[in-house]
C-alpha cells in the first residue's frame, strides 16, 4: 500500500487514498470545502512544505545552482523534529495505508516533492513509481 507523489489539483488515480497536501499556502481562489473535492488535498501539512524564505529563493532563478541551494536547504529544514517525526510516521504508515503527498508545481523534478520523495525512501517508504 504505497505513497503515490501526486501534483495537487490532478485527477485522483485509483487506490490513491488521502491526498495530503505539503504546500505553504491553499491553493488561491478555492473555498475550503472544495479543496477535497476539486483534488487539491484532504489534509493539509505545511510542515513538509518548503519554508516562506525557501520559496523565494526557489523563484529566484532557475539555474542548476539554485536548485542545488534550494534542495540542500530543503533537506536541512526536513531534519527538523516535527519534519523529520512526520516524515519517519508517513514512512511506517506507507506500509499498511495508501494515501499521497504532493504540490503544485507542474514539473516534479523542480518541486519539493522530488525531494519528498527522495526523504520518504530513505525512511523505508513503499512509493509509487
Amino acid at each position: 500500500m504505497p505513497i503515490s507523489i501526486v501534483r495537487l489539483g490532478s485527477p485522483r488515480r485509483e487506490n490513491e487514498g488521502v491526498r495530503l497536501g505539503t504546500v505553504r499556502r491553499p491553493p488561491r481562489g478555492v473555498s475550503k470545502s472544495r479543496y477535497a473535492a476539486d483534488d487539491w488535498y484532504d489534509v493539509w501539512l505545511p510542515v513538509l512544505a518548503p519554508s516562506a524564505d525557501l520559496v523565494m529563493v526557489a523563484l529566484s532563478g532557475t539555474s542548476a545552482k539554485a536548485w542545488e541551494t534550494f534542495a540542500r536547504r530543503y533537506r536541512s529544514e526536513m531534519k527538523r523534529p516535527e519534519a523529520s517525526h512526520l516524515l519517519d510516521a508517513l514512512a511506517a504508515l506507507s506500509h499498511s495505508a495508501n494515501f499521497s503527498v504532493g504540490c503544485y508545481c507542474a514539473d516534479e523534478s523542480r518541486c519539493h516533492r522530488s525531494l519528498l520523495r527522495e526523504q520518504l525512501a530513505s525512511r523505508g517508504a513503499t512509493i509509487v513509481e
